[in-house]
């Protein structure tokens, strides 16, 4: 599902050119889960922007898909992500001055969905927000918030869904309820999840967990090789 190779990404600063990403190679099959575990500023958010096209590799090639998205233009790319991409952030990203309904629909209407509606009805009542669906992000909990970023997310069934600490806002019964959704939605599309994580116990629930310092893969294994209390995250 996705490949890449060779990945570097830099960065120039007042402070001169910053080296995030080293020459990253990695390779994740297609409905797998990968745990991105590591320090912070050890360049996991940076590798999970560029796997969706939001930030562009400096050298190297990303495949997604089957597609080399270090060739896409802009245009070429947003249509990429709205087709095959679904993102997750621990701050749920939502458009204040939309509904539920209206922010899950979204995607769709810039997909030209002629369902849209339908479809994000479908995808709130998925996340048991079925009779919240008129309601603004004020009025809603942090994990109502994120659940309608998750039916966001897999409203349009993308291929893969890349997850960013999406538990870190949330109190550990709140995002322990995310996370269960997270996985059953992932496992009822078979989608592809790469999920950034300081939780060792919730990299452990993935098929496989990629380590990242400096910039670099430290370490790639499969999750039930790897004790709880030994994960770095």
């Amino acid at each position: 599902m996705v490949v890449l190779a060779g990945v570097h990404l830099s960065l120039g600063g007042a402070g001169g050119v910053v080296h995030i990403l080293r020459g990253i190679d990695l390779e994740i099959g297609r409905g797998e889960t990968i745990g991105l575990v590591g320090p912070s500023g050890s360049g996991k958010t940076s590798l999970l922007m560029v796997i969706a096209g939001l930030e562009r590799a400096t050298a190297g090639a990303v495949l997604a898909n089957g597609m080399d998205i270090t060739r896409l233009n802009e245009d070429r790319l947003a249509a990429f992500r709205r087709r095959h991409v679904g993102i997750v952030f621990q701050n749920f990203h939502l458009l204040p001055t939309m509904t539920a309904i209206e922010n899950v629909a979204l995607p769709l209407e810039l997909a030209d969905c002629a369902d849209a509606a339908d479809r994000a009805r479908a995808g709130l009542d998925a996340v048991g927000l079925g009779r919240r669906l008129r309601h603004y992000p004020s009025q809603l909990s942090g994990g109502e918030q994120q659940r309608v970023a998750l039916a966001r997310a897999f409203v349009a069934e993308p291929s893969l869904l890349l997850a960013d600490e999406p538990t870190g806002n949330l109190d550990r019964q709140t995002g322990g309820d995310v996370i269960r959704l997270l996985f059953t939605l992932q496992r009822r599309l078979g989608t592809t999840l790469l999920l950034i994580t300081h939780d060792p116990a919730l990299a452990a629930r993935c098929d496989r967990i990629v380590e990242i310092a400096d910039g670099s893969i430290a370490g790639d294994r499969p999750a039930h090789t790897a004790s709880i209390a030994g994960i770095r995250a």
